[in-house]
């Protein structure tokens, strides 16, 4: 049954006038403390630091060559960007946003995620961009700032990752083969790999832990997609949720049990995970074309959407306040 209720308001629209046309904005990350948001235009080759408290253009560090993915550390006040032409992690200093080094892996890096109890970065990278049938996760130690080994996946394209800390446990989307790889964090290997028959194509992934479940945002048209709701005790679907096509970014809030789903067709799609385990559907919230990719800061309640330039629509991160 649907809503009256909007989840999301419309708080900050940010424009980034440098960013030339493209069709893409890929992931951002986050200096809580600073109020700075950390986007990757793919069109401008580059990151922008965004001022969060003016909403401005503070930096744009260029020079990349598809970033597609960014880490922030907030004890070392660095920056690690994934460059999948590069096929490397770039580490910059987010003080001066000069480059620090360069961590070599193959080519296509591009996912990421991060275990804060470890303090390990996964990355995915290689694949059919590095003209292989398998693909790595690459790890690497964020406080020494090198890599400290890989996990080889049996897929020639990965794609969202989610990191279950308490049970030592990385889920990763496998697309070409419409299934999740559970991986072992202790022993590095892959351990299951979950077929799934109700929903195509999955890019997106978000975990709730303390249910186990694990949310699989997939594009199953051009204009439809769906969330398959896994038991990650199993590896069963037990849920299929509707959303719109082109679905790129996927979170679960614990505090309020809501899940968003940011989708190209030009909507944010949001759910609200009831006491008896059944999901109501509340009302969209509308963005611009191809606006898939997201954030979502649990801290400050708000979702943030990158919007790519497309026509007359000019490049922008639109900031939501989750109510």
């Amino acid at each position: 049954m649907r809503t009256q209720e909007p989840p999301l308001r419309l708080v900050q629209t940010i424009e980034l006038p440098e960013v030339p046309a493209g069709p893409y904005a890929d992931h951002m990350d986050i200096d809580l403390r600073g109020k700075r948001l950390f986007t990757t235009p793919q069109a401008n080759h580059a990151v922008d630091v965004l001022d969060l408290a003016t909403g401005k253009v503070l930096h744009t560090i260029t020079g990349l060559g598809n970033p597609h993915a960014i880490f922030y550390n907030s004890e070392a006040n660095r920056l690690f960007v994934t460059d999948s032409i590069a096929g490397a992690v770039r580490v910059f200093d987010a003080a001066s946003y000069k480059e620090i080094k360069s961590i070599t892996l193959q080519p296509g890096a591009d996912g990421i995620g991060y275990d804060p109890v470890s303090g390990l970065l996964y990355v995915s990278n290689g694949g059919d961009e590095a003209k292989q049938d398998y693909s790595l996760i690459s790890i690497i130690d964020v406080k020494k700032e090198v890599k400290t080994g890989d996990i080889r996946i049996e897929s020639d394209s990965l794609e969202a990752m989610a990191i279950d800390g308490p049970h030592n446990r990385l889920y990763i989307n496998l697309p070409d083969r419409n299934s999740i790889a559970v991986v072992d964090l202790a022993k590095r290997t892959v351990i299951a790999n979950w077929p799934l028959t109700r929903g195509k194509k999955n890019m997106a992934l978000a975990l709730d832990s303390a249910h186990h479940l694990l949310y699989v945002g997939c594009r199953d048209t051009d204009v439809r997609g769906s969330i398959v709701v896994v038991d990650t005790e199993t590896g069963k679907e037990i849920d299929r949720l509707p959303i719109g096509g082109w679905v790129d970014s996927l979170f679960f809030d614990p505090a309020t049990s809501r899940i968003y789903a940011s989708c190209g067709v030009g909507e944010v799609f949001a759910f609200h995970q009831l006491s008896n385990g059944e999901f109501k559907r509340l009302d969209e919230t509308d963005t611009a074309v191809m606006a898939k990719t997201s954030l979502f800061s649990p801290e400050q309640h708000e979702l943030f959407v990158a919007v790519p330039h497309l026509g007359g629509t000019s490049a922008k991160v639109l900031v939501f306040l989750a109510e």
